[in-house]
């Protein structure tokens, strides 16, 4: 799938977002130029480069924006043909309906429409400007589909941290037959010499945890040279807790594999502390947090060991920015209503630009132990969004990051370079093959989404929560007076 890209393009004239690895801070460089040389940024600099190699690719991005990639710490890919389809949906039907495990049981998906879903997502998010994504890839219900999913991973070109998610009682594929695909996975290597990389995840680390499996996931873990450990950590009444506690019971915490807490929702003070004395990162999902109702009320105060993420991006936005956006406005308010609680008019402004900038790109390469992605610096991976600074929403701009983080949208991206190589070109994806994508996706799509909207959903009206928590429901709201339906129904149709 991927597209031929030369080995080097020299990107002059526009405004530069670059990072100060010595003052670990970002740096604007105003009619700049940012040589790339194959997979790497060769120089950065408020002139042309002394020294440009033969045949370099010479890109005008004069009233443009130049930044790193963003990266993404916590997505499921294979979920995109069900887009729309939980526009209204809680954890709880989640569970019931989209999950792994309802999936299997319900209308079971072949392993084309995994490599088709896990593809065209990839495809979605390189076009909103995500290079590197994280994904806690649970599509693991065979070695079919399994592989689908890593092969669609390589196929799209992005940079993937493909976490092959063991469950603990998937329906006909046991642990064993889960633990010998991984083995032959990692011993294939298929993805090496790619941006994709293989890694795991596990979420039954706690509570009540099985001793025995937990310490096989861990062996397969270091003797794969994983690049990553990811799980999901919701606390509170949900009782996945995954809590850095929990990990650190089984001793793991001080790994050179890092590890990242998907939500970390309820974490609590010494599940922080630990988080800084190892220096493992949380996965922030602001969107998904607030659609689903996980919470995260603490998350604010973890803010120096968190990155961000998009989660289940069928059910709304695909890209970082938006994220980025949201935690920002989100972390702003909490930090006010602390002043206003107390009755004071608060005078300066909590949390800025730069700061959500940051969670959005180098914070997401810290959590990977990875010094060479989120940053646009000289030696750092060659990962790359151009902004089109003459469009309607960015005209005028001043600030670059402000531009950015409060003002663009996906619609501003001309260009995103992955590696080096070319992935979306005046504002269109490029790779080869990508028009044979988007017909066998919609085939797959359509028939799935037949299946899911002909299996009525059923919640429950009480009783208890499977972690033993009783359910709650919150009052519905409502924008019309009177005897209107503001909530309304679901536009769907069976394709």
């Amino acid at each position: 799938m991927n597209s031929t890209s030369p080995s080097s393009i020299l990107f002059s004239g526009g405004t530069i977002i670059a990072f100060n690895r010595q003052t670990e801070s970002l740096e604007v460089i105003r009619n700049g130029s940012v040589l790339v040389t194959g997979d790497r940024i060769a120089s950065v600099s408020s002139s042309l480069p002394s020294s440009i190699p033969a045949n370099t690719e010479k890109v005008d991005i004069t009233d443009k924006i130049i930044t790193t990639g963003f990266i993404d710490t916590h997505r499921h890919g294979w979920q995109t043909a069900f887009k729309t389809l939980g526009s209204n949906t809680s954890l709880v039907e989640y569970f019931n309906r989209y999950s792994e495990f309802s999936v299997v049981q319900q209308y079971p998906l072949t392993a084309d429409d995994v490599y088709y879903g896990q593809l065209a997502g990839l495809y979605e998010a390189l076009n909103a400007g995500v290079t590197t994504t994280l994904d806690h890839a649970h599509h693991t219900w065979s070695n079919e589909t399994s592989e689908a999913g890593l092969k669609a991973s390589i196929d799209s070109g992005a940079r993937v941290f493909w976490a092959y998610a063991f469950h603990d009682n998937i329906p006909n594929f046991p642990l064993e037959e889960q633990f010998a695909n991984f083995r032959d996975i990692a011993a294939k290597g298929v993805y090496k010499n790619t941006p994709t990389s293989l890694g795991v995840a596990y979420d039954y680390f706690g509570p009540n945890p099985d001793i025995e499996t937990v310490n096989t996931v861990i062996d397969l873990l270091r003797s794969s040279n994983a690049s990553v450990l990811t799980t999901h950590s919701v606390q509170g009444p949900w009782g996945a807790d995954n809590s850095p506690e929990d990990l650190d019971s089984f001793g793991i915490l001080n790994l050179s594999t890092p590890i990242v807490f998907s939500h970390a929702s309820f974490i609590t003070a010494p599940g922080s502390r630990l988080l800084r004395q190892t220096n493992q990162y949380i996965s922030i999902t602001p969107e998904s947090e607030m659609h689903y109702g996980h919470g995260h009320p603490t998350s604010h105060l973890i803010q120096d060991q968190a990155a961000l993420g998009v989660d289940t991006h069928f059910t709304f936005s695909t890209d970082i920015l938006t994220q980025a956006r949201l935690w920002l406005q989100s972390a702003r308010k909490t930090f006010y209503d602390n002043v206003l609680e107390t009755w004071r008019v608060p005078v300066t402004n909590p949390m800025s630009v730069n700061q959500a900038f940051l969670l959005a790109t180098r914070n997401g390469g810290r959590a990977l132990r990875r010094d060479d992605l989120g940053i646009l610096a000289v030696g750092a991976k060659a990962d790359l969004v151009v902004w089109d600074g003459t469009s309607p929403a960015l005209l005028g701009w001043n600030d670059p990051v402000a531009a950015v983080v409060l003002h663009a949208s996906v619609g501003d991206i001309e260009h995103v370079v992955v590696d080096g190589k070319w992935k979306k070109r005046d504002g269109k994806i490029v790779d080869v093959g990508y028009k044979d994508v988007k017909k066998k996706f919609l085939e797959s799509a359509k028939r799935i989404q037949r299946l899911v909207i002909g299996t009525p959903s059923v919640l429950p009206t009480s009783g208890t929560f499977q972690s033993g928590f009783e359910l709650g429901f919150p009052v519905r709201a409502d924008v019309v007076n009177g005897t209107g339906n503001g909530y309304g129904v679901p536009f769907l149709e069976a394709p």
